[in-house]
C-alpha cells in the first residue's frame, strides 16, 4: 500500500482528487470532502483549505523552537545542542553523554536517534539512518505543511524522569479550546494511549495500534499549565494537537500535529468519530 501511495503522490496532481482517493484506499470509505462530518473527514478538508504558511515554521523541528519562545516562554522548549546540513558535519565531542538527535523535517519517530551512552554509540548505523530520514519524504501522505521545511539535523536535550516512565501527554484542541488528553506510554517498547477530558476524567476512546489500558493514571501536577499554554498555541486554528513532556516536575513542549495520523486512523467506539468531528468548527473558505 505505502509503494502504491508514493506512487500515485506523484501521478494525481490534483490535491482533492488525491485526498478522495487515498481516503477510500486507506480507510475503505468514502470521502464527500464538500461535507465532511467526522473527524477524519474534516482533517482532509483541513489539509485541502486551511493552508496558512505559517503552519510550516509550526511543523518545522528547529524553527518551532523559537515559535514556541516567543509564544509562551523559552523555559518551555527543549535545549538544542546543535543543527547540522548532514549527519557527517557532526562533531561528537561537543556533545553531552546522552542526547536527541532528529531530523526537522520528519515525524512518527522515524527520524529519531536516542544516546542514552555516547561511548557506546555507532556513529555508521546513526548516519545511515539519519541519510535516509533526510532523502525521505515525509509529506507524502499530503500533509502540506511538512513539504517546505529545510532539511536539517537536530541535536537535543535527552528528556529522561528519574523513574525511567516518561509520558507523552497530547492535547487536543479545537479553535484554542482543549478538550481531551491522549497519554501515551511505552513509546519504544510496548505504547498505549488512554484519553483524558480537562477534568482529568478518563474516556473510554482508543486507535487501533494504541491499546486501550484499564489503569487510573494520576493527574499530572501541571495539568492546568498545560492546558492553559496549549491553549495559548492553538489560538485561531481550526483543530491541532499540543504534545508536552513532563519530566522531574518540569513541563516540556513537544511538537504541534495538525493532522493526526494523517487522518485516517479509526477512532473506537465508532460514535466518536463523529463526536470529534463536532469539535472541529471549519473556517469559511476565501476565494
Amino acid at each position: 500500500m505505502l509503494f502504491l501511495l508514493h506512487r500515485c503522490s506523484h501521478l494525481i496532481k490534483d490535491d482533492k482528487r488525491y485526498y478522495t482517493w487515498q481516503y477510500r484506499l486507506i480507510t475503505g470509505k468514502k470521502l464527500d470532502i464538500d461535507h465532511p462530518v467526522t473527524y477524519n473527514e474534516k482533517l482532509q478538508w483541513l489539509k485541502l483549505y486551511d493552508r496558512k504558511p505559517i503552519y510550516t515554521t509550526m511543523v518545522d523541528k528547529l524553527a518551532v523552537k523559537k515559535y514556541v519562545a516567543d509564544k509562551i516562554g523559552e523555559q518551555y522548549v527543549v535545549s538544542l545542542y546543535g543543527v547540522w546540513d548532514k549527519p557527517e558535519d557532526i562533531n561528537y565531542e561537543t556533545l553531552p553523554e546522552k542526547f536527541v538527535l532528529k531530523t526537522t523535517h520528519g515525524g512518527g519517530g522515524l527520524d529519531v536517534v536516542i544516546c542514552k551512552d555516547k561511548g557506546t554509540l555507532d556513529i555508521a548505523k546513526v548516519n545511515n539512518k539519519l541519510n535516509h530520514s533526510l532523502r525521505t519524504d515525509y509529506w507524502r501522505m499530503r500533509e502540506w505543511p511538512y513539504k517546505n521545511v529545510p532539511r536539517k539535523i537536530i541535536a537535543e536535550q535527552l528528556l529522561e524522569n528519574e523513574s525511567g516512565d516518561l509520558f507523552d501527554y497530547k492535547v487536543m484542541c479545537f479553535s484554542g479550546k482543549p478538550e481531551l488528553i491522549q497519554v501515551h506510554r511505552g513509546r519504544f517498547t510496548h505504547q498505549t494511549q488512554d484519553v483524558y477530558n480537562i477534568n482529568w476524567e478518563k474516556v473510554k476512546i482508543s486507535q487501533p495500534g494504541y491499546p486501550y489500558t484499564e489503569d487510573q493514571i494520576a493527574k499530572p501536577a501541571l495539568l492546568t499549565k498545560m492546558l492553559s499554554l496549549s491553549e495559548n498555541l492553538s489560538q485561531n486554528i481550526p483543530q491541532v494537537r499540543v504534545d508536552w513532556y513532563i519530566v522531574n516536575n518540569k513541563l516540556y513542549f513537544g511538537e504541534l500535529t495538525f493532522f493526526d495520523s494523517a487522518g485516517f486512523a479509526r477512532w473506537e467506539p465508532e460514535e466518536w468519530e463523529e463526536k470529534l468531528g463536532e469539535l472541529i468548527v471549519l473556517p469559511k473558505i476565501i476565494n
